[in-house]
């Protein structure tokens, strides 16, 4: 396959991290604040994959009545504790050297107000020519905005681009502008290719 490829687009939760622990203690906190239980399986998953504010709308929705207090509560809580229980993937500064500078790099995530402090406290921030969170696009993932955002902030076309994601929001993100997709530790995902570690890609033929 002759590669034209210019660009790589990374997704954060599942990706870059596993942080499905974090996202588990921040949003069981937020439930214990107003009361309630901790969340089911079903709802982990969920909030792991969405946007904080679509989250919090699903997790209390069985709690109507304190939905507004705690879309409120979640905005002025501290999101630093919980990057104790972030694990970076131990080969992903690894990867970012080989990408830079030939590839450029970019975030599209439905991560908000955390993204930057993330990539600060791990010492990314450097590593990524564009960066779109949630709070830069008024349709979050799987809606393609954020797509469309970076290619033209660079440019580029959806052919210059792959895309590293491991969820089902993730996989309707590329499709929606027919962009190649790597699913990364998620052999269930259809996708153009399947890696267990970021050097993994390295040996794709798209290199």
């Amino acid at each position: 396959m002759p590669s034209s490829l210019k660009l790589v687009v990374f997704d954060c939760d599942g990706v870059m991290f596993d942080s499905i622990a974090a996202n588990r203690a921040y949003y069981n906190d937020i439930l214990a604040h107003f009361g309630h239980p901790a969340m089911d399986e079903e709802e982990l998953r969920y909030v792991h994959v969405q946007h904080v504010a679509d989250s919090i709308r699903f997790i209390f929705r069985k709690y109507p009545a304190d939905y507004a207090a705690a879309d409120s509560y979640r905005r002025s809580l501290d999101y630093s504790p919980y990057l104790k229980f972030m694990r970076m993937e131990p080969d992903l500064p690894e990867f970012l050297d080989f990408l830079r500078p030939t590839y450029r790099t970019a975030i599209s995530t439905n991560r908000s107000t955390t993204m930057a402090t993330v990539l600060q406290i791990f010492k990314l921030a450097d590593s990524f020519d564009k960066v779109v969170t949630a709070l830069d696009v008024t349709h979050s993932k799987p809606h393609p905005e954020a797509l469309h955002q970076i290619f033209t902030h660079f440019g580029l076309t959806a052919d210059e681009a792959i895309y590293i994601g491991d969820s089902q929001v993730d996989r309707e993100h590329c499709q929606a502008v027919n962009l190649r997709m790597i699913a990364f530790k998620n052999r269930q995902l259809p996708a153009d290719f399947h890696v267990e570690s970021f050097m993994e890609i390295t040996g794709l033929p798209i290199f």
